[in-house]
């Protein structure tokens, strides 16, 4: 079969690998329908994060199964399913207490070994822990499928940066971060009851879809500035909900510096290329709460599906370019070069 490879940065190719086969009585073999680029993934891309020779890249996919082992009992051949960035066996303590992302059988695809979202199959550990049915009708509605294709990471990751921030009916909320992920989470801090949105954003399109998806304001500017605009806002006092969706320095201090006193910061931004631009000092006099991290995205499908399925969340509009199986490596030029928000593979 053909999936995608990294082999140096930028060297992104589609290549011949081995089909996915049931290995183990917990597996699933998923034959993928639609799998995407991730903001993350652009860190392999660039050489800020090590990847081997070879190794298979991609961490959101959804698709049909194909194949089960013989111990896998809540999903069956020919159901459509959708699988978290991360797979987990649903049974651990840590599963149990929802933070699926710590499960300690749990792994990452595109690992050393296992099968990256961004190819024709996958194998699928824990199959009955890890994916979620779908409804069958879905397969054939393509708007459906790519507002589905974001519950496997960004929508979910959006809704963990709401939550860690505190997001409630009437709060104000400022997005850092004009991404996916910090769209989805204007999303999210819509769905929760927040009465003002605050998107800082300059790029047009970008914020057009922050704007649909509920924001109230956007605030274009950056570092001081962007401080400056946002407490003009709301009366020289910040937010009480921040979500810090880049993972920069510079976009941590200026959560922090967005942030009302005794407001919450969510952060979701993978942390990258510096440190973490926090005064601790300054967050115990403001009595600043910050909360985030991996998002167990597992844990938010079952909640976010229903709103989803019925229209009340449309995420799909994150995906501005669809591209196939051989054209992924072009897919991560556009997404590196913000050509392109999010790109869909579709097979």
């Amino acid at each position: 079969m053909r999936a995608t490879t990294i082999h140096a940065p930028f060297d992104m190719r589609v290549e011949d690998v081995p089909e996915p086969v049931v290995q183990l009585p917990t597996d699933a073999v998923v034959r993928v329908l639609r799998a995407c680029i991730c903001g993350s993934d652009l860190w392999a891309y660039r050489g800020e994060a090590k990847r081997e020779a070879g190794q298979r890249i991609g961490h959101e996919f959804l698709g049909i199964v194909e194949e089960t082992g013989s111990a896998v009992g809540d999903v069956r051949r020919g159901d459509l399913v959708v699988a978290p960035f991360m797979w987990c066996d649903g049974v651990c303590d840590y599963c149990a207490e929802g933070l699926t992302t710590s499960c300690e059988h749990g792994g990452f695809w595109g690992s050393v070994g296992y099968d990256g979202g961004q190819g024709e199959a996958v194998r699928v550990p824990f199959a009955d822990g890890t994916l979620v049915r779908l409804p069958a009708e879905a397969a054939s509605d393509e708007r459906l499928l790519s507002a589905l294709l974001t519950l496997s990471d960004v929508m979910g990751t959006g809704h963990h940066a709401a939550l860690g921030a505190g997001v409630r009916p009437g709060a104000t909320v400022v997005v850092v971060g004009d991404g996916a992920v910090g769209l989805c989470a204007v999303l999210a801090a819509r769905r929760l009851g927040a009465e003002r949105i605050v998107a800082l954003g300059r790029h047009r399109a970008r914020t057009d879809i922050a704007r649909r998806f509920g924001a109230t304001d956007v605030v274009a500017e950056r570092g001081d500035a962007a401080v400056a605009a946002v407490r003009e806002l709301t009366r020289g006092q910040g937010a009480h909900a921040v979500i810090e969706a880049v993972g920069t320095e510079q976009s941590m201090r200026t959560a922090v510096d967005v942030t009302r006193d005794g407001g919450s910061i969510g952060f979701v931004g993978v942390p990258h290329g510096s440190g973490t631009g926090l005064d601790l000092s300054v967050m115990f006099d403001r009595n600043i709460a910050l909360r985030g991290g991996v998002a167990p995205v597992r844990t938010y499908i079952p909640e976010l599906l229903p709103d989803v399925l019925d229209g009340t969340i449309d995420p799909s509009p994150v995906f501005d370019l669809t591209v196939g199986l051989e054209d992924v490596p072009q897919g991560y030029k556009a997404m590196d070069e913000r050509t392109a928000l999010k790109v869909q593979v579709a097979f």
